[in-house]
């Protein structure tokens, strides 16, 4: 059975509503939650981005049994790896086991904050690779000592550690990161229903381990308010794929690079409406491609309440058969 999820769509949504969204998610039914980490929305017209490490803490207080997931975390530039570890192993501990890191090589629009310049996609790969390391070295509670190609790390060790180590999960969008994600990770995480990069991911050491996606959706009874909410918020989405995304600094780029997605464009890919089938069939190209985990982003903070009472009586009852 595929899990689903409901991810705290911190770009969208001011940080105690993402406590309450998440206490909600568990009470009516949702598996698991994820949280974005981000530094900038991708859009203006989005309108918030807190800083999820301290909504995971609240987060972790107000629920019970809702396992939890960055989705995903930079650790090459605006965060080091050692500091990573550290909010990851509390993350850990304060949820009792529920927490797992989940982390990617970031976008430009979050990481160009800290006035580093933007390094190229193969050095950034190398850069990921090396953090990671650093952060399983630290996961096993003994002191560290690294000094790397990128990252030197002066001994360091975690006093506050979980029975169980956190899970590792490990975004990708290609075959080289697919094999990263293999060689290091617990979990896969990949947006959009990719087989190829799923069985690479199984043919480099990933077999049976757990595989996230998410799929974004703009329920309202109003087909068309619901494709509008959409295009207002989530063409950057269509704007010309992650090779395109992870280069712009700025949500006037996402802006500029969106100016010609239509609202159809958008509706392709996010089902809109009240269509339940569109939505279980969305999910069910999840799971043939692979994927054990589905979260669901519902478009639109002013929007979560409506969307909490249909997944309640309809939704997550239809998706259970998957």
């Amino acid at each position: 059975m595929v899990q689903i999820g409901y991810t705290l769509m911190s770009e969208q949504t001011p940080a105690r509503e993402l406590v309450d969204h998440a206490a909600t998610a568990e009470r009516v039914g949702f598996d698991y939650a994820v949280i974005s980490d981000h530094y900038f929305p991708w859009l203006e017209e989005m309108g918030h981005s807190p800083y999820c490490w301290s909504v995971l803490g609240a987060v972790a207080q107000v629920t019970e049994r809702l396992p939890l997931m960055t989705y995903v975390t930079c650790p090459i530039m605006r965060y080091h790896p050692a500091v990573v570890a550290q909010k990851a192993a509390t993350m850990g501990v304060l949820s009792q086991g529920r927490f797992t890191l989940g982390l990617g090589s970031g976008e430009n629009l979050n990481e160009h904050v800290v006035g580093e310049g933007w390094p190229p996609v193969d050095t950034r790969h190398r850069m990921f690779a090396e953090a990671v390391l650093i952060i399983r070295k630290l996961f096993s509670g003994d002191y560290v000592t690294h000094q790397g190609e990128f990252f030197d790390v002066d001994s360091a060790k975690l006093y506050d550690l979980p029975e169980r180590q956190v899970p590792i999960g490990i975004a990708a969008s290609g075959g080289q990161s697919a094999e990263i994600a293999a060689q290091f990770g617990d979990v896969l995480v990949v947006n959009e229903p990719m087989p190829d990069v799923v069985r690479q991911f199984k043919a480099n050491g990933g077999e049976g381990k757990p595989v996230y996606g998410q799929l974004p959706i703009a329920y309202d009874t109003d087909p068309e308010a619901a494709r509008d909410r959409a295009h207002r918020l989530w063409r950057w989405a269509a704007a010309g794929g992650w090779k395109v995304m992870a280069e712009l600094p700025a949500p006037v780029n996402f802006a500029a690079a969106a100016g010609t997605v239509r609202p159809e464009d958008v509706a392709e890919n996010v089902p809109c409406g009240n269509d339940i089938d569109a939505v279980v069939r969305a999910v069910a190209d999840f799971a043939a491609a692979g994927y054990t985990h589905v979260a669901l982003v519902q478009i639109g903070h002013d929007r979560q309440q409506p969307f909490f009472d249909w997944a309640e009586k309809e939704l997550l009852p239809a998706l259970r058969g998957l």
